[in-house]
């Protein structure tokens, strides 16, 4: 359990982590998992399939980008407020294939009561890099609803 930054009550990150992966039928879709989400920080994990792919044989490119807004996501959401994506950027540099499994770590930046900024780092099971981004999100002002 930890406190969201105005204080607020306790977050049971635990809960939030379950909330995530049941109440995100797009990430679902996908096969994104948040493994874990700590004050600031979350973790998503994804394996490349087949159905990934784009039209040259490599992981397609929103693959990396949802898998870091969804990570970045998990971070917001560790303060126990609703949000949504106001703007992201994603810099690709190294692809993933088929059997391989990607990590996106998200760390927080900047928490307000307005926005809130993330950066994130996509590595395959070999720790490769494969990309970074910054995402910022627009704080709803309003508790999470469990």
């Amino acid at each position: 359990m930890g406190k969201n930054r105005y204080g607020g009550t306790p977050m049971d990150f635990q809960e939030i982590t379950e909330y995530r992966n049941t109440h995100n039928p797009y990430a679902a879709r996908l096969g994104i998992v948040v493994e874990e989400i700590q004050l600031g920080y979350a973790r998503a994990v994804k394996s490349i399939g087949p159905d990934d792919l784009n039209p040259v044989g490599l992981a397609h490119g929103g693959c990396y980008f949802s898998m870091a807004d969804v990570a970045c996501g998990g971070a917001m959401a560790s303060h126990g407020f609703a949000a949504v994506t106001a703007g992201g950027e994603y810099h690709f540099f190294r692809i993933a294939g088929v059997g391989d499994t990607i990590t996106a770590e998200a760390q927080e930046i900047k928490f307000g009561q307005s926005l809130c900024v993330y950066q994130v780092r996509l590595t395959d099971q070999k720790k490769t890099l494969l990309g970074t981004g910054t995402f910022t999100f627009f704080n709803l002002g309003r508790p999470i609803e469990q």
